[in-house]
């Protein structure tokens, strides 16, 4: 019997349920027609209950024999409850769902194992993130990897993750030894001209205020030395800074190259789940906030570490007493760093999550412009823009609440500790317990030091922020490729182009796409796919590029498997020609040698002729060197394929994808298209993705692909002689197109 899934009250998907073990709830959100209606979906001990709309329930009793069964097509899954052989009742459900719908089959599997509701306990599965792989723990449907979604609140970072920039800093720990040696010297001769105001003021300052006749020498020794103190430390000062500066900026450099590099060496599930606006704030704005860190911020942190502690030896050591009633604010500073440090650190993660927010909106809205204007969306854009803009406001007033009462109350203990060295200090003047050069050294030394506790207070906001970039930045090199590459790979020997695909199976997070694909593709052999929207086909492809990895099975290349081959190398075999061709942001002559740049000129027209492009890039202002503009927009859709397929001829590749190559432009410039395809192929295994059939006809086989499954294989004759899915393919295109041309066309 089918359930007909209903409204019913929102509930988060994938909650467990507070039942315990075993008890988990799952929000579907399509009826049987695939109209988005919600209902729910319990599993509550050995009880599997459907709420409906209206409140209408229905309830199963789990035995051993019951499963429910789940397939995937087209972002649409089904979900169906079986006992036996007889299917009891049916779901549907969207995407968002599959995670959800993954955890409820899993424990219902236990159950029905009849497993102890221990052992359900310790054997909570953990799902899988569809885009970093990452495993999910029980009871939580975000992955802990990629970033919780808005409204969310991550786990602040932890301080303690800057000592992980130690890898970027470790080729230049000479430099950095000798900047700290640096430090300690400016330090100690900024120390200097305080501990001889003492000399000054006993020796000669009070003595001559009591009459006697004025040391010229004694003075201006000692303003000689004031004088040699200050330049001393200026020189230092200088240095130290300059180096310091100079390695700073060489590990945020070395740090952005490797960000980079690593994000390129990801899988393309990763990318598949991420923005490309936060991407470029994660490598661009953390990195330039972790360099200014390391650069201005820690260096002075560094300088105040060391100035406060020999400014406490030096206190010490000229009155112990006075000593300890100075530093007496500073347990009490400490502590209040100490009360706001997770605060801080917490707000400016959720602010630079807040940014890439930002960020995503500029980078879809520009590059789209043309699609906003179309619709006449720039308002709506600028709103999008304006409250993410105010959230970003929101959160930043948030922390500077914090903020703006921990700095100034800093600034008032360190006012206080200062009048209870003058209260003290004149009474120990006047018991004449120290000198009045003392107390004047005791007041320079104190107003140093207040003002570096100060100032490392400060530092304070500047280590949370550098703690949150650094977070987003491990979160992307901490990501493992899902393909990743051989740890010995084998040497490649001249490709002959034999493609073999034996039992591939592949799971795209928790649902299958291609289920038991066998197929093998002789060397130069034109093979054309075909099937409906989500059949299947991009996947085939993808994996035989090896952007995926098989979840089952194998593909090999002339009888070698592609995991045990270098990625780089396998590819440099394979030209790819997609539906929507990318160019890059400069001339022709660089687009067409992308993937040759050492391609002559000469090599370039050559490629640029056999694909049909040579006459209308004479035909452009500059030839060669005309710039295309972001994304090929100078161009138009033609003429963007043809230089792309000009692109995959001058790799000269053994195998040739092409996804769609001639589905997005009238059939003049198809025409065209297919003239510089009908070049491309010669001599190459090539695969052919196509909705229009007329793009298949010189193909040697064609492969009819249905929900993951291979179902016919075949000559276009043959396999309209059956009459099975090609065939109604066939007549399906025919009909939409206007009759039976189509099928004379194909066969010709």
């Amino acid at each position: 019997m089918d359930t007909d899934a209903a409204a019913a009250p929102k509930v988060p998907a994938a909650v467990p349920h507070p039942g315990g073990a075993g008890s988990h709830r799952v929000e579907l959100d399509l009826d049987l027609e695939l109209r988005f209606v919600r209902s729910l979906l319990e599993l509550a001990g050995d009880c599997l209950r459907w709420i409906g709309p209206g409140g209408e329930q229905r309830e199963w009793r789990v035995t051993p024999g019951m499963r429910l069964g789940h397939e995937a097509h087209a972002g649409a899954g089904r979900l169906q409850l079986f006992d036996g052989g007889t299917c009891l009742a049916t779901w549907r459900h969207t995407q968002d769902a599959f995670v959800a719908v993954q955890r409820l089959r899993d424990a219902f599997a236990r159950v029905a194992s009849g497993r102890s509701q221990a052992a359900l306990h310790d054997e909570e599965a953990s799902a899988r993130c569809p885009i970093c792989r990452t495993s999910i723990p029980a009871g939580q449907v975000d992955c802990p990897q990629c970033d919780a979604p808005e409204g969310t609140e991550a786990a602040a970072p932890s301080t303690w993750i800057l000592l992980r920039l130690w890898r970027f800093a470790r080729p230049y720990k000479r430099s950095l030894l000798l900047g700290f040696v640096l430090t300690l010297a400016s330090t100690f001769a900024t120390l200097v001209p305080p501990y001889l105001t003492m000399p000054l003021m006993d020796r000669v300052l009070i003595p001559t205020q009591r009459g006697e006749a004025l040391d010229v020498g004694l003075a201006t020794g000692y303003l000689g030395a004031l004088l040699v103190a200050a330049l001393v430390a200026w020189g230092l000062g200088y240095w130290r800074t300059y180096i310091l500066a100079l390695v700073a900026e060489r590990i945020g450099a070395d740090m952005r190259n490797i960000t980079f590099s690593h994000l390129l060496n990801l899988s393309l599930e990763y990318f598949g789940g991420k923005r490309t606006g936060d991407l470029i704030a994660r490598i661009g704005a953390e990195t330039d906030r972790i360099c200014v860190f390391l650069s201005l911020q820690l260096l002075d942190f560094a300088t105040d570490l060391v100035m406060i502690t020999m400014t406490a030896v030096i206190l010490a050591s000229i009155d112990p007493l006075l000593a300890v009633v100075t530093l007496a604010p500073l347990p009490f500073i400490v502590w209040l760093v100490y009360l706001v440090r997770d605060r801080l650190r917490f707000g400016f993660e959720q602010i630079n999550r807040t940014w890439g927010e930002v960020t995503n909106v500029l980078a879809d809205t520009i590059p789209g412009i043309r699609v906003v204007k179309a619709f006449a969306q720039e308002s709506r854009e600028v709103n999008r823009f304006a409250e993410l803009n105010q959230k970003n406001l929101r959160m930043n007033d948030r922390v500077n609440r914090v903020w703006a009462l921990f700095a100034p109350t800093v600034t008032l203990l360190t006012e206080i500790g200062l009048l209870v060295v003058w209260a003290f200090g004149i009474w120990q003047v006047a018991h004449d317990r120290v000198s009045i050069g003392v107390l004047t050294a005791f007041l320079a030394y104190i107003g140093r030091f207040f003002t570096r506790v100060d100032s490392m207070s400060r530092i304070v906001s500047f280590t949370q922020q550098a703690a949150a970039g650094a977070k987003r930045i491990f979160d992307v090199l901490d990501c493992v490729p899902t393909v990743p590459p051989p740890h010995q790979p084998l040497p490649l020997a001249p490709v002959e182009g034999r493609i073999a695909l034996r039992d591939v199976t592949f799971q795209y997070g928790n649902h299958t796409v291609l289920r038991d694909i066998n197929l093998e593709i002789a060397p130069g052999e034109l093979v054309g796919l075909i099937g409906h929207s989500g059949s299947g086909k991009s996947t085939l492809a993808n994996l035989i590029c090896r952007f995926y990895d098989v979840s089952q099975g194998s593909i090999s290349l002339d009888g070698r498997d592609v995991r045990t081959i270098d990625i780089a190398q396998y590819r440099k075999h394979i030209g790819v020609v997609l539906q929507e061709p990318f160019l890059f942001f400069g001339t022709i002559a660089e687009n067409i040698a992308y993937g040759k740049p050492e391609a002559t000129r000469a090599d370039i027209i050559e490629a640029a002729r056999a694909a049909n492009a040579h006459d209308f890039i004479l035909r452009l202002p500059f030839g060669y060197d005309s710039v295309v503009g972001e994304r090929g927009q100078a161009l138009s859709g033609g003429e963007r394929q043809r230089i792309s397929i000009a692109r995959a001829l001058l790799t000269n590749p053994r195998i040739l994808i092409l996804d769609e190559a001639t589905s997005a432009v009238d059939s003049t410039t198809e025409k065209e298209i297919q003239k510089a395809l009908d070049t491309l192929v010669q001599g190459r295994t090539t695969i052919a993705i196509a909705h229009r059939l007329s793009t298949l006809r010189k193909a040697d086989r064609l492969v009819v692909l249905d929900k993951g499954e291979i179902v016919e294989v075949g000559t276009h004759d043959d396999l309209l002689a059956r009459r099975g899915a090609y065939y109604r393919f066939c007549v399906n295109q025919s009909q939409q197109e206007g009759g039976g041309a189509m099928l004379l066309e194909v066969g010709a």
